[in-house]
């Protein structure tokens, strides 16, 4: 099991309508797109707890997330280094300032906020499920196949986890013939990415052909979705959440 894989669980966000799960993600998305520093950290601040709910900690997390955070890293010191303004330290003649670090904290925020509530609609949903949410909501929009959007879809989600666990794979193999203690940073990233792709696009040849011999397609039998009851007053709890997000903005 990887960070993005199905949780089971009894929680509120598992038994949700996977409908109302998509529209609370689509009404958090521009606020957070849309707003400063503490707006963001307080958003931050709900889906760690949620998660927390979950059974998904911090350190988890941290431990999970490794090379996107320091793909957040990175991201925030180019923006910090990148971006004119009032000096904050200065090294050789090269500044980095008060305006860069608020603007590179403040898109690394946006990042980790918006894969986070992905983590959470991945977390407690079912592929299928998503996958039904999805051709129910492209179907009243003419000129697009919403049943083959909605396979694509789903196959993207599943095949999420397992990019992750053949890189993981790939990892211990590598270290296990000492390719970590290469001094060369290129050839270690190429031992990495070189069998990683191979072994997905094996993957996703290997799914081609099994689809194929069960003569699969989109034309299936639609699922039920299934309610508990509580999805008013969460979208509500979430509406008046993103309105308050763009005032605090």
């Amino acid at each position: 099991m990887t960070l993005f894989s199905y949780r089971p669980g009894n929680t509120l966000w598992h038994t949700l309508d996977v409908r109302c799960k998509c529209l609370l993600v689509c009404l958090l998305s521009p606020p957070v797109l849309k707003t400063g520093l503490p707006a963001n950290i307080v958003c931050l601040c709900v889906l760690m707890f949620i998660l927390k709910k979950l059974g998904v900690g911090p350190a988890t997390l941290v431990k999970a997330l490794k090379a996107f955070l320091l793909f957040l890293i990175l991201i925030f010191f180019c923006r910090w280094a990148g971006t004119p303004g009032d000096p904050m330290v200065t090294l050789h003649g090269f500044s980095l300032t008060r305006q860069g670090f608020t603007s590179g904290s403040l898109v690394a925020l946006r990042f980790l906020v918006v894969m986070l509530l992905g983590l959470i609609l991945t977390a407690t949903t079912r592929s299928m499920e998503i996958k039904a949410a999805v051709q129910w909501f492209f179907k009243p929009v003419p000129f697009i196949p919403e049943k083959r959007v909605a396979v694509m879809v789903g196959l993207a989600l599943k095949f999420m986890p397992l990019i992750l666990d053949n890189a993981r794979e790939v990892t211990h193999a590598v270290n296990a013939r000492c390719g970590n203690l290469r001094k060369n940073p290129v050839r270690r990233l190429i031992n990495l990415s070189w069998p990683l792709l191979k072994k997905t696009f094996q993957s996703a040849d290997d799914l081609t052909l099994a689809m194929q011999a069960r003569c699969y397609n989109e034309n299936r039998t639609d699922p039920r979705f299934s309610t508990n009851g509580k999805e008013g007053w969460v979208v509500g709890l979430a509406l008046f959440f993103s309105v308050g997000m763009l005032l605090m903005g």
